[in-house]
């Protein structure tokens, strides 16, 4: 199959690796583990389920029962996927009587999530 000239990928021409480069990020270069937990955390954001559950907590602290009625889904539905957003610390609850209200772990969510929107919408 042909490629049109504009389908091509940019390469570089010549090889050249510029080791002050690659030794200056090398120094500040992330644990695999914290890579891995911070891909698994946009892997859970990536369902769009989700991603409006964590919208909808950017706004206010809500119950499952207010979850599930804003986005259209089960109590049951809702229960599993806060489930899972609290397993990558992305959400928390707290109890009152027999209600859990729900609500962002922190802001460090919020700002990711706020950035995330802006990117988006530009």
């Amino acid at each position: 199959m042909k490629r049109k000239l504009k389908d091509k990928i940019s390469i570089c021409e010549v090889f050249y690796v510029n080791k002050e480069k690659i030794n200056a990020v090398k120094k500040v270069m992330k644990p695999n583990e914290t890579i891995i937990s911070l891909a698994q955390t946009f892997k859970v954001l990536g369902d769009p389920t989700r991603t409006k559950i964590i919208f909808a907590l950017s706004k206010e602290e809500l119950c499952v029962c207010d979850i599930a009625a804003l986005i259209g889904i089960s109590q049951s539905a809702t229960s599993h996927q806060l489930r899972v957003l609290r397993n990558m610390k992305l959400v928390k609850y707290r109890k009152e009587g027999k209600i859990a209200y729900y609500s962002l772990d922190d802001n460090h969510i919020r700002n990711l999530f706020d950035e995330g929107l802006r990117h988006v919408e530009e």
